[in-house]
């Protein structure tokens, strides 16, 4: 129903999905002009056009003992949609990744008669297809931002199609010349970048590993300068000369030469910002243990999964300690090393490999589909 009446629910439970949401209805009040747009979110998608019914932040949670917390909160909010999805309240549940939750909610619209439409699906292609029969039964679509997970899905039976990753729509990102210039670096220093992460325990297992190597590397004449992407509820205990920078990700890569990187979405900014990195994570020693043994991937950086080899080194739990770090991130600051240049070239065809930009607006043309 194309322009016509009805509504669709909208489900992103983390700041994350909010961030990839808010383009999202921006392009489906485009496409679907008639249809209301409800929402369990945040602000980036209230300030898009949805309405928020349930805003995320009181049931995003980090944490055992917080999501232990909040579990009563999440079974009366699925247990309220299940309702209205029997009543016909929606016309089609659009869920943005936060798979503990959407998956349920997911189930729910299909024992209603409502389709659902699944952007961003669990990673479940990096340990096994156990789970991935059940988000078959779940979903009528799935749209996915990596190029291999579609194969991945497809081949388990669940119709998938790749719409392109979201970063691709990113603003475009500072001039190098000029994010220098606002970090205040002198023409010839080398600045080397950090990303730790921003959870507590991520901060807690990493950052002082990042920290050392850092010192490691200035007091080695690596670098002369260290900017850390930090964010406003983090600790970083006893900086020294590292410098805290907040909320200006794209100025720091747009000024770094090189860059020391949590595992996670962090590494493809990077990579398309064309900054040579090592990537590094720990987990506690239990859920280590527990990864080593469902983990199907051979890497666990998405550089290196989205290019099918080894782009980037990669350095966890015990190897991701500082004398490690410093030792391959050295090469990586000199601007024409041999190892910096095989890295920026992989990034050129890595981003080919991520698609074209419109995410967004392919991702609403796969819900006007659904609600024909």
């Amino acid at each position: 129903m194309p322009g016509g009446t009805g509504r669709i629910f909208l489900s992103a439970g983390e700041p994350s999905g909010d961030l990839h949401g808010a383009p999202l209805v921006a392009a489906l009040r485009t496409r679907l002009p008639g249809v209301a747009l409800e929402a369990l979110g945040g602000p980036r998608m209230g300030a898009a056009g949805a309405t928020i019914r349930f805003p995320q932040e009181r049931y995003t949670v980090m944490g055992f003992a917080e999501i232990l917390s909040g579990l009563p909160r999440h079974w009366r909010l699925l247990r309220r949609l299940e309702r209205e999805l029997r009543a016909g309240r929606y016309a089609l549940v659009l869920l943005i990744d936060y798979p503990g939750f959407n998956l349920r909610l997911a189930e729910a619209a299909r024992r209603h008669g409502v389709p659902v439409l699944y952007y961003i699906a669990p990673k479940y292609w990096a340990s096994g297809a156990a789970r991935t029969a059940r988000l078959g039964r779940a979903v009528n679509r799935l749209a996915v931002i990596l190029p291999f997970e579609a194969d991945f899905f497809q081949r388990a039976g669940v119709p998938a199609t790749f719409v392109g990753h979201p970063l691709l729509d990113a603003l475009s990102p500072p001039v190098r010349a000029e994010a220098r210039a606002a970090l205040g670096l002198a023409p010839g220093e080398r600045m080397l970048a950090l990303f730790p992460g921003s959870r507590p325990q991520e901060l807690a297992r990493l950052w002082p590993a990042f920290r050392d190597a850092a010192g490691m590397l200035r007091a080695q004449g690596r670098c002369e300068r260290v900017v850390v992407a930090a964010v406003a509820t983090g600790s970083y205990p006893d900086p020294g000369a590292s410098e805290l920078r907040h909320h200006d990700s794209a100025t720091i890569l747009a000024a770094a030469d090189a860059a020391l990187v949590k595992s996670g979405t962090a590494t493809l900014e990077a990579a398309l910002a064309g900054v040579p990195m090592v990537v590094a994570y720990r987990l506690h020693r239990l859920t280590a243990w527990m990864a080593r043994r469902i983990l199907t991937v051979r890497w666990i950086s998405l550089v290196n999964l989205v290019a099918g080899e080894a782009v980037v080194a990669e350095l966890v739990q015990h190897d991701a300690r500082a004398e490690r770090l410093a030792a391959e991130l050295a090469p990586l600051l000199e601007p024409a090393s041999a190892a910096a240049a095989r890295q920026r070239e992989a990034f050129v065809a890595l981003r080919e490999r991520l698609g074209s930009p419109g995410a967004a607006t392919r991702v609403a043309g796969l819900a006007a589909e659904l609600l024909e």
